[in-house]
């Protein structure tokens, strides 16, 4: 469990830059090897300029094409997928390998170049990283493996700022389980958005009766004698359900 909004929230910024930075050196990749790029276009592939059948223009054109055109694209269509990754990195967060937030964004890293490198081109049918021969492929590789541990760095460290951690407990789990949002959450500690408020419910075993919740400062109880209220996250903090035995 944790936050899909705050995963988007997160990957909003270092999502764009991401993808900024890869349709940069993309970029700078076709200039930089243009004479080559125009030779991979003359031996006709058509992932290479998929507009040119269209307009019957030259080598040139198809290499303006790719430029003005077929990079923006993709990088419009990525920044779609990178936030709709980061929603579920925050949404499945807490059940990540890792125990830290950047460690996780790591982890969601490898899985985001995988999906920019695979997915997209078999969605679009055009790579957003234009590899074409070896030393293009040389270099993309090692261009990768430094810019996206940066954006799963980035993206770990924002979704920590936008987001707080709970620990639930109770006095005794044989006779209280603390549900919150319907889910047992009882002896875990989860992660929530800041300001998120979430319901907050005492499920009590026959014999025992419930008498009221502890929270630390930064987690708002509405009605702390109640056994069914309402939770406010605005810091990192512990909830205790207190219970007593009838018997």
């Amino acid at each position: 469990m944790g936050s899909f909004f705050a995963g988007i929230k997160a990957g909003t910024l270092s999502g764009i830059l991401y993808v900024a930075g890869l349709a940069a050196f993309n970029i700078l990749l076709l200039y930089a090897l243009k004479a080559d790029v125009l030779t991979a276009i003359n031996q006709s592939n058509p992932v290479a300029c998929p507009m040119v059948a269209s307009v019957n223009g030259s080598v040139q054109d198809c290499f303006d094409l790719v430029i003005s055109v077929s990079v923006p694209f993709v990088s419009f269509v990525s920044i779609f997928v990178v936030l709709f990754i980061s929603g579920l990195f925050g949404l499945y967060f807490d059940s990540l390998p890792g125990r830290s937030a950047t460690v996780r964004g790591l982890f969601l890293g490898a899985i985001t170049v995988f999906c920019m490198i695979f997915v997209v081109p078999l969605l679009f049918g055009l790579g957003l990283v234009y590899a074409f021969d070896e030393a293009s492929s040389i270099a993309t590789a090692v261009f990768l493996l430094c810019w996206t541990p940066a954006f799963g760095y980035l993206l770990g460290r924002l979704y920590k700022k936008y987001t707080r951690a709970v620990e639930f407990s109770s006095q005794d789990p044989d006779l209280l389980k603390v549900v919150v949002d319907g889910r047992d959450r009882t002896g875990q500690v989860k992660t929530f958005a800041t300001t998120s408020s979430h319901k907050l419910r005492a499920e009590v075993a026959e014999g025992a009766s419930f008498r009221e919740w502890d929270a630390t400062e930064g987690i708002g109880i509405e009605d702390s004698r109640s056994f069914e209220t309402t939770m406010e996250v605005n810091g990192n903090g512990k909830i205790i359900g207190n219970v007593s035995s009838k018997y």
